[in-house]
C-alpha cells in the first residue's frame, strides 16, 4: 500500500510541476466542483453516515455536515482573488532601482487525515482551503465510518480528475503509511494522542503539519447570569452528535448557590429532548462498541470512586444499552482528580458540573490543565468576562451559546498546545496552505549587501559604528520614557 500511495503523489506532484500554479478561474472550478459533489449527492451521504453509526439524526447529518461547510466555502470562494494578489514591498524604492513584492505560491500537494465524527465536513472544508491556495489534494478517509469513506472515494472520480483529487479508504495501517508520505503540507483532525503519532511519522521528511484536536472544553456560568437559560443550552450543546463534537462543552463550573437549580434545569432539558432514546431516530448513536464502552467504563469510573451520577433515562428504559450503543445523557456531580473523566476528553452524552466560590479559583483551575479548544462563557460581556478571556488560553472562546466562535466565515478556527496546531477557515485556510514567497530586485549601480564582505573600508566602519551609536541612543531614550 505504501508504494501505491507514494505512486499517487508522485502522480499529483509531476501534474504540479507540469501545469504550475492554477489561476483564479481553476482554483473556483474545483471548489465548485467539491461543493457539487457534497450537494449531488447528499442524501446518499446522510444515508451512509447514519449507518455508519447506526443512528444518526438525518436533519442533524444535513445541518452540520453539509449546510455548515456551505458558508465557509462560500466565503473562500469570493475572496480568493483578494488573497492572491502579490503585495508591494518598498514602493518608495522603486523608482531608484530596488523592488521588492511577495507572493502567496501554492505549497504543491496537501494530504488531508479526516476523523469519524464529521467525517465528510472535516475534510472538505480542508480540501476547498487546499484548492482555494492552488494545490493539488489527497484525502485519507476515517476507517470508522467506511461507508462514508467508500462513497466519498467512489464519488470522487466523478469530479475530479486523480492528479487533482484522490481518495483513499483503508485501516489505520492505511492511515500510517500516509501520514509518512512526503507531503508538502499534511493537515488531521482528531485526538491529541493520535495527533502526536501523526506529526511524528511526518517528521522525517519535516511535512509541516496543521493539527486539529480536542480536549476538555471548560464551561464558565458567571454569577448572576440566567441559570435557566445557561442550563438549557449547554445541555443541548452537550447532546449534539451524540457528544461527539470536539468543541462540545466537557465540564461547567457553575456558582455553589445555583448548581442544584443548574443540574434540575440541565435534566428536564436533557428528558424533554428525548422522551425515549434506544428506539429514537433521532437520538445519535457511539459510532462503534470501543467509543460505547471507553464512555461507559468513564462514566463507571467516577461511580465507584464517590461521583454522584444523575442519569437522564426514560422511563421503562435500561441504559446503557449495548446493541443499539446509545447511552442516557448523564450529569456527574462531585467529580476530583482522581477519576478518569476529569482529565480524559468524555466524547459522549455525560456532563460534569463543578460549583464554585470564585472566579479566580476557575482561572486557576483551567490554566493548570492542558489548553481547550474553546472556553465557554454563560453571561454578560463584563469586565469579568474579558478578564475570563485575558487571563486563559484556549483555541478560541464562546459566549452565550454552543460553538460561537464558528458562526463568522471570517474566522480562523484551531486550537492551541494540546487542542492543536495552527488554523483554517476564512483567510487563514488559505494561509495554511500557503508559502508566501518574497522576490526582490535590485536595478542599482551598486551592491548594498555586499558591503558585509571584505575587505571593509574606514567608511564602512564609520558607517557601521555610527548606526550602532545612534540605536543605542534610541533604545535608550525609550527605556527613560517607559
Amino acid at each position: 500500500m505504501a508504494v501505491q500511495l507514494r505512486e499517487l503523489l508522485d502522480r499529483q506532484r509531476c501534474a504540479f510541476a507540469a501545469d504550475g500554479p492554477p489561476d483564479l478561474a481553476q482554483r473556483r472550478n474545483r471548489i465548485d466542483r467539491l461543493l457539487a459533489l457534497v450537494l449531488d449527492n447528499a442524501d446518499d451521504f446522510v444515508d451512509a453516515m447514519d449507518a455508519d453509526f447506526g443512528t444518526r439524526p438525518r436533519a442533524g447529518s444535513l445541518f452540520t455536515e453539509i449546510l455548515g461547510m456551505i458558508s465557509v466555502i462560500e466565503h473562500t470562494r469570493s475572496n480568493v482573488p483578494q488573497w492572491m494578489r502579490t503585495t508591494k514591498l518598498m514602493r518608495a524604492a522603486r523608482p531608484f532601482g530596488l523592488s521588492a513584492e511577495v507572493t502567496p505560491s501554492p505549497r504543491g500537494v496537501v494530504g488531508i487525515i479526516g476523523p469519524w465524527n464529521f467525517p465528510l465536513n472535516l475534510v472538505v472544508l480542508p480540501a476547498s482551503a487546499a484548492f482555494a491556495a492552488g494545490n493539488r489534494v489527497m484525502i485519507k478517509m476515517s476507517e470508522v465510518t467506511p461507508r462514508t469513506a467508500e462513497l466519498m472515494a467512489t464519488l470522487a472520480p466523478r469530479y475530479f480528475d486523480p492528479t487533482e483529487l484522490v481518495v483513499v479508504t483503508g485501516d489505520a495501517d492505511v492511515a500510517g503509511a500516509f501520514a509518512a508520505l512526503p507531503f508538502d503540507h499534511l493537515f488531521f483532525t482528531g485526538s491529541p494522542a493520535v495527533g502526536a503519532l501523526i506529526q511524528q511519522a511526518a517528521a522525517p521528511n519535516l511535512v509541516p503539519v496543521t493539527l486539529e484536536l480536542g480536549g476538555k472544553n471548560p464551561v464558565v456560568v458567571a454569577p448572576g447570569s440566567d441559570i435557566k437559560r445557561s442550563a438549557a443550552r449547554i445541555a443541548q450543546g452537550r447532546m449534539i452528535n451524540g457528544g461527539q463534537v470536539c468543541v462540545c462543552p466537557d465540564y461547567v463550573f457553575v456558582p455553589a448557590d445555583c448548581a442544584e437549580q443548574f443540574v434540575a434545569v440541565a435534566r428536564d432539558t436533557l428528558r424533554a429532548m428525548f422522551p425515549s432514546i434506544v428506539a429514537n431516530d433521532e437520538y445519535c448513536s457511539s459510532v462503534n462498541k470501543a467509543n460505547f464502552d471507553r464512555v461507559v467504563d468513564l462514566i463507571e469510573d467516577a461511580r465507584v470512586k464517590g461521583a454522584r451520577i444523575e442519569t437522564v433515562a426514560p422511563p421503562g428504559e435500561v441504559l446503557p444499552d449495548s446493541q443499539s450503543r446509545k447511552i442516557a445523557p448523564t450529569i456527574l456531580l462531585d467529580v476530583d482528580d482522581t477519576m478518569r473523566i476529569a482529565s480524559e476528553e468524555t466524547f459522549g452524552p455525560a456532563l460534569t458540573v463543578r460549583p464554585y466560590e470564585r472566579l479566580a479559583d476557575v482561572v486557576d483551575y483551567i490554566n493548570a490543565r492542558p489548553t481547550p479548544l474553546v472556553a465557554y462563557w454563560f453571561g454578560p460581556d463584563g469586565d469579568d468576562f474579558r478578564s475570563f478571556v485575558r487571563r486563559t488560553r484556549s483555541g478560541g472562546v464562546a459566549r452565550n451559546d454552543f460553538a460561537a466562535q464558528m458562526i463568522p466565515s471570517a474566522a480562523p478556527f484551531g486550537g492551541v498546545g494540546r487542542s492543536g496546531m495552527g488554523a483554517y477557515h476564512g483567510k487563514a485556510g488559505f494561509d495554511a496552505f500557503s508559502h508566501y514567497r518574497t522576490v526582490v530586485g535590485s536595478d542599482l549601480p551598486f551592491t548594498i549587501t555586499g558591503r558585509a564582505a571584505p575587505p571593509f573600508t574606514r567608511s564602512m566602519r564609520a558607517m557601521t559604528a555610527t548606526a550602532l551609536a545612534m540605536a543605542r541612543r534610541r533604545t535608550r531614550r525609550r527605556l527613560r520614557n517607559d
